[in-house]
């Protein structure tokens, strides 16, 4: 579930139990016609759309996050001195946009020590693969032609991210917290999202790591499911009525 330097702020994730699956809603694979608005008119029309539209976290949901192991190394540091010293809000503003990667190299750390940014971001770049498993499903999900979006707290990095591992084959770069200035568990964020989609939130199902995230989904009316594993996931989304290609298993 994706944050990677957020992540900065809180401590490492539980190890993998059981998923957890909130608001259970089950969905026909077949796909739903619903009324649009055509901005420009009034008049409702009527299109089709596959329901429903998946919203996937990137950090540690979709994409190994480096930040307990590899960037600890880069610094030198244990994963404990390296959140004491670090400054305690400058990646967050970095993720809602508010500084630029220039203003984040000047005061990542607290006593503002300079360091190797280019370094850095070839270390988190290195460190970025898929989580194990998650490609294939994305992979089957697409090809039974569900709408995906990345719903992640993340700044402008996430093109390094993209450059290495080109996800947009499967999902849209939709929601990212450095584009509106909002991060999970933000409920208006995530009202954000189900207003540009253009649905009702029970429309949408949200994947994230993090129990927080999953539960101010819940919170709007999104059904949530907590990732612990990619087999895991697929089960989950298998019971609620989700397609996956069986052939692909």
């Amino acid at each position: 579930m994706y944050v990677w330097m957020a992540q900065l702020v809180r401590a490492p994730p539980p190890p993998p139990a059981t998923s957890l699956c909130f608001h259970p809603k089950l969905f026909s694979p077949v796909p739903r016609t619903r009324m649009a608005v055509n901005p420009t008119n009034t008049s409702p029309s009527f299109n089709s759309r596959k329901l429903p539209i998946l919203l996937f976290d990137i950090m540690d949901t979709t994409v190994r996050d480096p930040f307990y192991h590899d960037v600890p190394a880069f610094f030198g540091m244990s994963l404990k001195e390296l959140i004491e010293c670090k400054h305690p809000t400058a990646w967050l503003e970095f993720e809602n946009g508010v500084i630029d990667e220039e203003e984040l190299e000047g005061k990542f750390f607290k006593d503002r020590r300079p360091f190797d940014l280019q370094g850095l971001k070839n270390c988190m770049r290195r460190g970025y693969s898929y989580i194990d498993g998650v490609e294939q499903l994305l992979q089957d999900l697409k090809q039974n032609n569900y709408e995906m979006h990345a719903f992640t707290n993340y700044p402008i990095w996430y093109r390094i991210i993209e450059d290495k591992l080109n996800i947009s084959k499967y999902l849209s770069w939709t929601f990212c917290s450095c584009m509106y200035g909002k991060r999970k568990p933000d409920p208006d964020f995530y009202l954000a999202v189900v207003e540009h989609l253009k649905v009702d939130p029970a429309s949408c199902i949200f994947v994230d790591d993090r129990i927080k995230n999953v539960e101010a989904a819940v919170g709007v009316g999104i059904t949530g499911l907590q990732f612990k594993n990619s087999d895991l996931l697929r089960q989950d989304l298998l019971r609620l009525g989700v397609d996956i290609a069986i052939d692909a298993q």
